[in-house]
C-alpha cells in the first residue's frame, strides 16, 4: 500500500525581488533606485551588481564593471539561499555579462523577468556597446516577461531613429518581433502635454497607456524605477498588463511628490518613498 506522504505547512515569505543592474553613486537610478522601489512596494529586494559607476546628477563618470564569476558568484548566493519571485535586469554592460545573467536565468529558471536594456544614461551618455545589445537582444529577449525600453534604447535596438507618437506603434510591433514576449515602449521622451507608452501583448495586441505629463527637472532613474516597480507587481502575483498600470500609478505619484525637490545640479532623482506600504507577507515557500 503506497503512503502518502504528509503535507508540511508552509511557512510565510516575502515577495522577493531580485535587481541584476549596475550601481549608481547617486543613488537615483540603478540598483539603489530599485531598492527604494521594491521597498515602497513591499517587497524584499536582493541584488547583484553588474558595474560600479561614478555618477551623479549631472552625468556618468566612469564605469567599472564587475567580473563575471562574481557576478555569477552573487546571483547564487541569492538564488539558492532566498530564491526569487521575479527579476528585473538593467544595465548589462558587455556581451559576457549577458551571457552570465542568460545562462542564470536558464539554470535557475527564474520567473517574471523584467528586462529594462539601460544602454543610454538620463544625461546622454552611452552605457553599451553595440556588440553587448546584439547579445541582449539574442539571449535575453526570449528569456524576459516583458522588455521597458524607451525611445533612445527603442532606436538603437532597431537599428532607426523612432520618429514620434504616430511610429510608435510599429516599432513596439518590430521590438516584438526581436523575440520579445511582450513590450512596453515608453514614450515620455516625445513632446506634448500627455505621455503614451504602449504595451505590446504576447498576441501581438497593443495597449496605449497615458498620463499627464509633470514639468520637472527631476527625472533621473524613472526607466530604472519603473522596471522595478513592474517586477514588484509581477512578485505579488499581478498579472502583467495590471502590473504595469501599478507601476506607472507608482511612477507618477513619485515624479509629482519630487518635481519641486531640488538635489543636485543635474537631473534629480523621483521621491520613491512618497507613499510606502507595509512588507508583503506571502504564503508558501517558492
Amino acid at each position: 500500500m503506497t503512503q502518502t506522504k504528509p503535507s508540511t505547512p508552509q511557512a510565510p515569505r516575502y515577495a522577493r525581488v531580485l535587481s541584476i543592474a549596475g550601481s549608481d553613486s547617486g543613488g537615483g537610478a540603478g540598483i539603489q533606485a530599485d531598492l527604494k522601489t521594491f521597498s515602497a512596494l513591499g517587497c524584499y529586494g536582493m541584488t547583484a551588481i553588474t558595474a560600479l559607476t561614478a555618477q551623479n546628477t549631472l552625468g556618468v563618470r566612469a564605469i567599472h564593471g564587475v567580473p563575471p564569476d562574481m557576478l555569477q558568484a552573487q546571483i547564487d548566493a541569492v538564488v539558492e539561499d532566498i530564491g526569487v519571485d521575479a527579476v528585473k535586469i538593467g544595465m548589462l554592460h558587455a556581451p559576457e555579462v549577458v551571457q552570465v545573467v542568460a545562462d542564470a536565468i536558464r539554470r535557475h529558471r527564474l520567473p517574471h523577468v523584467v528586462l529594462d536594456p539601460v544602454m543610454v544614461a538620463t544625461s546622454g551618455d552611452r552605457l553599451t556597446t553595440e556588440q553587448t545589445v546584439q547579445e541582449l537582444v539574442r539571449e535575453l529577449f526570449p528569456l524576459a516577461e516583458v522588455v521597458t525600453p524607451n525611445l533612445d534604447e527603442a532606436a538603437l535596438l532597431l537599428g532607426r531613429p523612432i520618429g514620434g507618437a504616430e511610429a510608435l506603434d510599429d516599432a513596439a510591433r518590430d521590438l516584438l518581433a526581436l523575440g520579445a514576449r511582450a513590450v512596453l515602449l515608453k514614450g515620455g521622451h516625445l513632446p506634448g502635454d500627455e505621455v503614451v507608452d504602449v504595451l505590446a501583448q504576447p498576441d501581438g495586441s497593443l495597449v496605449h497607456l497615458r498620463s499627464p505629463r509633470i514639468a520637472t527637472h527631476n527625472g533621473h532613474g524613472t526607466g530604472c524605477t519603473l522596471s522595478s516597480a513592474i517586477a514588484a507587481h509581477l512578485a505579488l502575483g499581478l498579472p502583467l498588463a495590471d502590473a504595469v498600470a501599478r507601476a506607472r500609478a507608482y511612477i507618477l505619484g513619485a515624479i509629482q511628490a519630487g518635481a519641486a525637490v531640488r538635489t543636485g545640479h543635474g537631473h534629480g532623482p523621483l521621491n520613491h518613498g512618497f507613499a510606502p506600504v507595509a512588507q508583503q507577507i506571502l504564503q508558501g515557500v517558492a
